[in-house]
């Protein structure tokens, strides 16, 4: 399959969780480019996986400097990039009584501001007619327990797509964003025991109007068409890939 032949990406959080499943679709569509993370034991290990086609780079999405050094190295390697996905993400756990001022920057600075950084340090090196796959979450449209901060961050970057899709016109470069529900990643490992890990998935399942939690690969081929020539109409659009948990769920 090739819908992505010869086009060069770039995924932050590429090595685990959602970010590797989209780094294994587009390597499987024929793309080529870059995953990013700070683990460099679950890089190696992803990258290994994907194979010759993409490379591993150590760096920190919320260090300005460690980003121009990815898309550097990136166009370096491959080329002029026509994708760029900022999946990077997470870790902000918390409400308005008991998150603090350290917290509250923490969890912008990785889930917000991160992104539109992500996004100007990539344009000196895309391509015109490029694309930009945003990550957000269906925590932006319904307040789940201790997402305050979270759900804020994803609920802006959801209005970035837009924004970003209205900034780059001139370029024909088209920015959307992916929404997913519950997703069967490593970060379940973070906030639940690992033997509750099983019955969590179980009761999430149960709860899904479709009877499953979301699996990598279901926001990889959703980010497949969005990184495609299939999706060259679409600008500032969201595509809730999340179950029916927003419109659906009770």
């Amino acid at each position: 399959m090739s819908r992505l032949k010869n086009k060069v990406a770039v995924i932050t959080g590429g090595n685990s969780g959602i970010g590797f499943g989209i780094a294994e679709a587009f390597n499987n569509e024929g793309a080529v480019g870059a995953i990013v993370g700070r683990n460099r034991e679950t890089l190696n290990s992803a990258v290994a996986q994907l194979g010759d086609n993409f490379i591993a780079i150590n760096a920190d999405v919320t260090n300005l400097a460690d980003m121009e050094k990815v898309f550097a190295a990136t166009a370096e390697k491959f080329g002029k990039i026509d994708v760029v996905v900022a999946n990077a993400g997470g870790g902000a756990v918390g409400t308005v009584a008991t998150t603090g001022e350290a917290d509250f920057d923490k969890a912008i600075d990785l889930n917000l501001k991160s992104v539109y950084f992500t996004v100007q340090k990539a344009l000196p090196y895309m391509n015109d007619g490029g694309s930009i796959i945003l990550i957000g979450s269906n925590a932006a449209h319904r307040a789940y327990a201790n997402f305050t901060l979270y759900g804020a961050a994803k609920a802006a970057v959801i209005y970035l797509a837009k924004a970003f899709s209205s900034d780059l016109l001139d370029r024909n470069i088209r920015a959307n964003v992916i929404t997913p529900g519950t997703t069967d990643t490593p970060a379940f490992e973070k906030f639940v025991p690992a033997e509750q890990i099983e019955a969590v998935k179980t009761h999430f399942a149960s709860v899904m109007p479709t009877g499953r939690i979301g699996q990598p690969a279901d926001i990889g081929k959703t980010a497949v068409f969005l990184a495609s020539d299939d999706s060259s109409f679409m600008l500032g659009a969201e595509l809730l890939v999340d179950g029916g948990m927003t419109y659906l769920s009770k």
